[in-house]
Protein backbone atom coordinates (compact mmCIF):
# COMPACT_ATOMS: atom_id res chain seq x y z
CA UNK A 1 0.00 0.00 0.00
CA UNK A 2 0.79 3.21 -0.95
CA UNK A 3 0.89 6.42 1.75
CA UNK A 4 -0.70 9.21 -0.96
CA UNK A 5 -0.46 13.10 0.45
CA UNK A 6 -3.59 15.14 -0.09
CA UNK A 7 -2.90 18.71 -1.16
CA UNK A 8 -4.73 21.48 -1.84
CA UNK A 9 -5.14 23.47 -5.40
CA UNK A 10 -5.96 27.11 -3.82
CA UNK A 11 -5.22 29.27 -1.03
CA UNK A 12 -8.43 29.47 1.16
CA UNK A 13 -10.10 28.42 4.36
CA UNK A 14 -11.46 24.57 5.33
CA UNK A 15 -14.94 25.13 5.46
CA UNK A 16 -16.02 21.62 5.85
CA UNK A 17 -14.36 17.94 6.41
CA UNK A 18 -16.40 15.60 5.06
CA UNK A 19 -14.70 12.24 5.94
CA UNK A 20 -13.18 10.60 9.00
CA UNK A 21 -9.56 9.05 9.30
CA UNK A 22 -10.40 4.97 8.36
CA UNK A 23 -13.12 5.64 5.66
CA UNK A 24 -12.90 4.23 2.21
CA UNK A 25 -13.31 6.73 -0.10
CA UNK A 26 -12.63 6.69 -4.16
CA UNK A 27 -11.30 8.10 -6.74
CA UNK A 28 -12.84 11.72 -6.91
CA UNK A 29 -14.73 11.41 -3.60
CA UNK A 30 -14.97 15.28 -1.87
CA UNK A 31 -12.37 15.04 1.23
CA UNK A 32 -13.70 18.50 2.40
CA UNK A 33 -14.51 21.01 0.96
CA UNK A 34 -12.75 25.13 1.17
CA UNK A 35 -13.97 28.05 0.73
CA UNK A 36 -11.92 30.58 -1.04
CA UNK A 37 -13.46 34.15 -2.57
CA UNK A 38 -16.99 33.53 -1.16
CA UNK A 39 -16.53 30.09 -3.40
CA UNK A 40 -17.18 26.20 -1.99
CA UNK A 41 -14.07 24.31 -4.02
CA UNK A 42 -13.76 20.93 -2.96
CA UNK A 43 -10.33 18.64 -2.41
CA UNK A 44 -11.24 15.41 -3.60
CA UNK A 45 -9.28 11.88 -3.38
CA UNK A 46 -6.87 11.52 -6.09
CA UNK A 47 -7.48 7.58 -5.84
CA UNK A 48 -9.43 4.89 -4.70
CA UNK A 49 -8.23 4.40 -0.77
CA UNK A 50 -8.28 4.87 3.13
CA UNK A 51 -8.56 7.66 4.70
CA UNK A 52 -5.61 7.51 7.55
CA UNK A 53 -5.13 11.41 8.66
CA UNK A 54 -6.64 14.45 8.36
CA UNK A 55 -4.22 17.33 8.84
CA UNK A 56 -6.49 20.40 9.18
CA UNK A 57 -9.55 21.87 11.29
CA UNK A 58 -12.24 23.37 9.64
CA UNK A 59 -11.37 27.01 10.02
CA UNK A 60 -7.65 26.69 8.88
CA UNK A 61 -6.99 28.23 6.47
CA UNK A 62 -4.31 26.57 3.82
CA UNK A 63 -2.24 27.89 0.36
CA UNK A 64 -1.55 25.86 -2.43
CA UNK A 65 0.08 22.90 -2.28
CA UNK A 66 -1.05 22.05 1.57
CA UNK A 67 -1.26 18.79 2.74
CA UNK A 68 -4.10 18.46 4.39
CA UNK A 69 -4.78 14.76 4.66
CA UNK A 70 -3.03 11.60 4.05
CA UNK A 71 -4.60 7.97 2.67
CA UNK A 72 -3.64 4.45 1.98
CA UNK A 73 -4.56 3.26 -2.01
Amino acid sequence: MALIEVKTEITGNVWKILVEAGQSVAEDDPIMILESMKMEIPVSAPEDGVVTEIQVDEGTTVTEGTVVALMKA
